[in-house]
């Protein structure tokens, strides 16, 4: 009388459970993905060549429909400098960004040079590579 194994070795793969954890990994990415909103502000900045080491305290965005941010923050042009004496407190040596579409007039960059040149803040202007 032949012995026969009981178990037999099958040699095909099932994909079945890699199909399960490949769609619950998409559900999890598309599920993450809608949670995070990204903070930065879409500005076309102008185009320039010089570049500087400075490291900004904060920076001034003006959107192209003449709206105010100190970084994140939406801010009406009348509190712009009470926000950023706040935002800076006692540090020295004080750097601050403004990044100003390239559609915005310049009045409105000039405005916030006026306001960091009366508080004595040294400021950088944000521009794109040639």
């Amino acid at each position: 009388m032949p012995i026969k194994p009981r178990n037999k070795v099958s040699v095909s793969f099932s994909m079945a459970g890699m199909s399960d954890v490949v769609f619950l990994l998409l559900i999890f990415f598309m599920i993450t993905s809608t949670l995070i909103h990204p903070t930065a502000l879409k500005l076309l900045l102008p185009r320039g060549t010089q570049q500087t080491s400075a490291r900004p305290v904060t920076t001034v965005s003006i959107t192209p429909d003449i709206r105010f941010f100190v970084e994140d923050r939406q801010v009406d042009f009348e509190n712009l400098e009470a926000v950023l004496i706040e935002r800076i407190g006692d540090e020295t040596d004080i750097y601050i960004s403004i990044h100003a579409d390239e559609n915005v007039p310049w009045k409105h960059v000039v405005d916030v040079l006026n306001i960091a040149n009366r508080n004595q803040f040294r400021v950088t202007v944000a521009t794109r590579p040639r």
